[in-house]
């Protein structure tokens, strides 16, 4: 394989890992105003987020990990944009994105068992 097409390769492989939680840069461009983007930072508190975002539009327990995470919609324009805050067991910001928490979830779930090394014994 020569080096252009491997580092093609390399680099949609980022940017998809990348895209998973933090949603589309087109997203993030229409929305880095909008107060739950630009001031909710990482190991914020729960009752902080509240505050700047207001209550969710709904709430879920996760699953991959021990915590809970915060839907909302966004709107712009009359568009409506899913995003994501999610939570650590002691109600700190872990995480945030342009996707939904089942999506975030789905794409943790996805990402743990592409970890796990193939322990079958199946000879293949």
């Amino acid at each position: 394989m020569d080096t252009h097409t491997l580092g093609a390769l390399l680099l949609v492989g980022t940017l998809s890992g990348c895209a998973g939680s933090l949603g589309t840069p087109a997203a993030y461009l229409a929305y880095r105003e909008a107060p739950l983007v630009a001031k909710v930072d990482l190991d914020m508190s729960k009752q902080h987020v509240l505050e700047i975002g207001g209550p969710p539009s709904s709430e879920m327990q996760r699953t991959v990990r021990p915590g809970s995470c915060h839907d909302y919609t966004l709107t712009q324009d009359g568009r409506p944009q899913a995003y994501h805050v999610s939570f650590d067991a002691a109600g700190r910001v872990d995480g945030k994105g342009f996707t939904t928490c089942t999506q975030m979830e789905d794409n943790a779930r996805a990402r743990a068992r592409a970890r796990v090394p193939y322990g079958g014994g199946g000879g293949y």
